[in-house]
């Protein structure tokens, strides 16, 4: 039994849409976010440990973490690599780590500092904007330049990573940030035509 707790207008759909790539069964739970302060409500914080979301249950055993959910799926429920390389290719494993965590890791930090300086209004504060102004391009730089003659963040065949990656695409488009980078652009659009993204907007209604 799985069950995913996804709090609207978040990353958690992202992580239906892995469902939704590995052809899994799943219960969606769906919480709604506070008109005035747009934080998780109560029923989210009783549900889950931090009332965070993507929590997702399963077989008993209650997960958080997009990154440990994401690598926790594949290795259990895509025993054909459909989603991810051979562990015995060392190079390939170590690159699709690599790709799958850095956009909690790494990527999402400056984007939600570029998010806060934008509620701001006209008074940003200078320490996120200076975070943002210097962090914002360098990650999108990197992923438009790893994206340079490949269809997908690791090559020609779309993998996990792409996922959180196009979280992140997102994110910047949401924040008016993807313009400059083509190869990212373009990487953003074709993965909006996922017949699995498609049927994750279906359910999940962001």
């Amino acid at each position: 039994m799985i069950i995913l707790h996804h709090l609207r207008i978040g990353r958690s759909i992202f992580t239906v849409w892995l469902l939704e790539e590995l052809g899994l069964d799943y219960e969606l739970k769906v919480y709604h976010r506070h008109p005035q302060t747009f934080r998780a409500q109560e029923d989210l914080k009783a549900a889950t440990p931090l009332g965070k979301s993507p929590t997702l249950e399963i077989d008993g055993v209650m997960m958080t973490e997009s990154g440990a959910i994401a690598a926790y799926l594949v290795d259990h429920y895509d025993p054909d690599g459909k989603l991810a390389p051979q562990r015995s290719d060392k190079q390939a494993w170590a690159e699709f780590q690599r790709w799958l965590h850095y956009p909690e890791g790494s990527a999402f930090l400056p984007l939600f500092m570029r998010m806060l300086q934008a509620r701001e209004g006209d008074n940003p504060s200078p320490v996120h904007k200076a975070f943002a102004d210097g962090e914002v391009p360098l990650h999108l730089g990197l992923l438009d330049k790893q994206l340079e003659g490949r269809e997908f963040i690791l090559g020609d065949k779309f993998q996990a990573p792409d996922i959180g990656v196009t979280y992140i695409c997102n994110m910047a488009e949401r924040l008016g940030e993807l313009g400059p980078y083509k190869n990212l652009q373009a990487y953003y659009q074709r993965n909006m035509e996922s017949p699995a993204w498609k049927r994750d907007k279906e359910r999940a209604v962001e």
